[in-house]
């Protein structure tokens, strides 16, 4: 395991795992919860978390983003930190609703027709979000390479992806963490 992997792996264990009774965005109950923002966001694992996803991200790809909130901070991130080792990565967000004002539509931030399109969230159990994202995407004239979670819960993405023909892929897996698939 690399030195980055091991630091990302032990802060979201300190930081972003929670433990207790939870209710996922689906309605189901969890014994645990995880906010992997604590550690997408914290200054000390940032670096870290873009470094991998770079490491996942095909050299050809062109743009990376996904459905705000959750794809926001791995992919600006991402982004950043890939232009400052020359490698260009536009960033963007996929609104959860159409804009009726300004320029309108579900798009903000840097993306063009033709991009070839990572599409990025925090933490996926179902995977639903990530394919609600790569089909807007896809509507805009952009290409999608490329799901990548920071972490997978629910095990069930990568076949929800490979349906709709993407490759799927993430940093880090529930029993990574600790914990069984919680998929639907």
């Amino acid at each position: 395991m690399s030195d980055a992997r091991e630091r990302v792996l032990a802060h979201l264990l300190a930081h972003s795992v929670r433990r207790g009774d939870f209710v996922l965005k689906s309605g189901r109950k969890s014994s645990w919860f995880i906010d992997s923002k604590q550690t997408i966001c914290a200054p000390e694992s940032m670096l870290d978390v873009a470094t991998l996803m770079l490491e996942r991200i095909p050299h050809d790809a062109t743009a990376i983003g996904g459905l705000t909130m959750g794809a926001d901070g791995a992919s600006f991130i991402t982004a950043g930190v890939a232009s400052t080792m020359g490698r260009s990565l536009r960033a963007f967000s996929v609104r959860k609703e159409v804009k009726d004002h300004g320029a309108g539509g579900r798009i903000a931030g840097s993306l063009l027709g033709g991009d070839r399109v990572v599409i990025t969230e925090d933490t996926v159990t179902r995977g639903t979000s990530l394919v609600e994202a790569a089909k807007v995407v896809q509507e805009f004239g952009a290409q999608v390479v490329l799901l990548l979670a920071v972490v997978d819960r629910g095990g069930t993405a990568k076949a929800m992806a490979q349906k709709e023909g993407w490759d799927f892929d993430a940093l880090f897996s529930a029993p990574d963490l600790g914990f069984d698939y919680e998929g639907v």
